[in-house]
């Protein structure tokens, strides 16, 4: 009995070790931001894989997944109470729940997957373990990021505090980031596995000095490339210079859905475009979805009404058409009154703003929905064209998919605008929102112009540095001036060439250690 009690104290201890350390990695995003935190909190796990239990245990990197992820993601409770939505407070809190436990799950599966490409390396030398381990984790990010649940990538833990490493995602996007930071957790695991293998003289020393010396060369090297790249100076020729004001509106979702809440959108919005044009500004940006309208009716609006009046462009938040569906856009209205170009948001929130398996479960969070129509998202190959050159477009989630960035700059996007709405979250969810955004500017080399509903919004310049940042559920108007650019990163020209890189060194060093087992 006493022995099964140990065992099962022991085996508690291992679980709670791992899902601590997985939580701890949660910690370094908002709203604790302990950034740090993400250069250490992979160890225990790797040690557990590795150096402590002798069967392969599923349930530690499960645990430790869950527990990053869940605490990352865990604004997602913000969503309740989803009353205003005609949803039923213990129906909402269940369906809340069960989102994030659902996403807490994904992320669990991914590390899970990792661990047992890790555990099948036990027998291959320490510095191959961590070149394989590595490629895996960078190799199952690339794979998650292709689906719709993206936002928690091990680079993100680092925004917006380390902007000096953030800038290696001008070389290959998040994974030259996400590589450096499992890398440096690997090699300090392998420090202290490898600790019994000092020789006499060094035996007093815990830790192996061979792998903890590679890891503090990785990580001094790695943050020095970044800040050799985040001392560029940024050319800003008056040519390209454009002054752009944001309108947060501060509307709350309950009332910009509801017909009665209508006109007091359009005035809100109305009233802040005036005062921007009368401050000089070349365009004004508006959060997604700020006129709950269709792509038809945007010309009976007093807000369009203003907008020929002063003759300032206007970037609008609306409802574009296809079919009988819809989708959540971005108009370019001119000075005019006329619309000159519209982006159709691409990257759709499960769930929220569709239904997986339709067919299915349809039926049953169709409510979900703000409209009676079914929205549908907008092709992969889009561009903006504005009268001041393209623009590089993003709608809310899509923020988190460095690829529809990276695309849009390819293609010729001068400069960053992101519309978002995340009102009904806790602060924690827009200011991650930022740091999101932040990530990209620096990826593409672009300005960005980030306007939301509630908070927060900002302008942010090509080296990640927040130029304004905006209350949180407050009404705000602001304007900046940002720079169009036309330079093109490794990552933006070559996307993330780095992943396969690391495989095919990775495949080659496991078959030459074939050939060459160690004793």
């Amino acid at each position: 009995m006493k022995y099964e009690i140990k065992t099962l104290i022991s085996a508690l201890s291992l679980y709670t070790s791992s899902f601590l350390s997985g939580v701890f990695m949660g910690l370094t995003v908002a709203p604790v931001g302990a950034w740090f935190l993400a250069w250490i909190a992979l160890i225990p796990l790797w040690i557990l894989i590795l150096g402590v239990s002798k069967r392969p245990n599923l349930l530690l990197p499960l645990l430790w997944g869950m527990g990053y992820h869940g605490t990352a993601l865990s604004w997602i409770t913000g969503i309740h109470p989803m009353t205003w939505l005609g949803v039923p407070w213990w129906p909402s809190l269940m369906i809340t729940l069960v989102c994030w436990l659902f996403i807490s799950l994904w992320g669990g599966a991914l590390v899970t997957a990792w661990a047992i490409c890790l555990r099948y390396l036990q027998q291959q030398k320490p510095l191959l373990r961590v070149l394989v381990a590595t490629s895996a984790w960078c190799a199952l990010e690339a794979l998650w990021s292709a689906g719709p649940l993206w936002w928690s990538s091990l680079a993100y833990t680092q925004s917006p505090q380390n902007l000096i490493i953030l800038h290696l995602g001008q070389i290959s996007g998040t994974t030259a980031v996400t590589a450096v930071l499992v890398a440096v957790n690997g090699l300090i695991a392998e420090a202290w596995i490898n600790r019994k293998t000092l020789s006499t003289r060094l035996r007093w020393v815990n830790l192996n000095l061979k792998y903890l010396t590679v890891a503090a060369i990785l990580l001094c090297t790695s943050h020095l490339a970044g800040w050799l790249l985040y001392i560029q100076p940024l050319a800003q020729p008056p040519t390209t210079a454009l002054k752009i004001g944001i309108i947060q509106g501060n509307i709350p979702n309950g009332v910009l859905l509801r017909p009665q809440g209508f006109y007091r959108v359009v005035e809100t919005y109305t009233n802040g475009y005036l005062s921007l044009a009368d401050q000089g500004v070349d365009a004004i940006l508006t959060p997604e979805g700020a006129l709950p309208i269709f792509q038809r009716d945007l010309q009976n609006t007093s807000f369009v009404s203003a907008v020929k009046e002063k003759g300032v462009v206007a970037w609008i938040g609306a409802f574009g058409e296809q079919g009988r569906s819809y989708a959540i856009s971005i108009f370019t209205v001119t000075g005019k009154g006329e619309i000159f170009s519209r982006y159709d948001k691409a990257k759709l929130v499960p769930l929220g703003e569709y239904i997986p398996f339709e067919e299915v479960f349809g039926a049953i969070i169709q409510r979900l929905s703000p409209l009676d129509a079914h929205q549908v998202p907008g092709a992969d190959n889009q561009v903006f064209d504005t009268p001041f050159g393209r623009a590089i477009a993003s709608i809310c989630y899509e923020s988190a998919f460095g690829e529809v960035f990276r695309r849009q700059a390819a293609a010729g996007g001068q400069f960053i605008l992101s519309s978002s709405n995340d009102a009904h979250y806790s602060p924690a969810m827009p200011f991650q929102h930022h740091a999101q955004d932040i990530m990209r500017a620096i990826e593409s080399d672009r300005w960005a112009v980030r306007a939301t509903n509630t908070g927060y919004s900002g302008f942010v310049n090509p080296h990640g540095k927040t130029l304004w940042l905006s209350g949180y559920n407050t009404y705000e108007t602001h304007a900046e001036t940002i720079y169009r650019r036309q330079t093109k990163t490794l990552y933006v020209r070559w996307g993330d060439w780095l992943t396969p890189s690391l495989l095919a060194l990775s495949g080659l060093s496991l078959l030459i250690s074939r050939r060459h087992p160690p004793n």
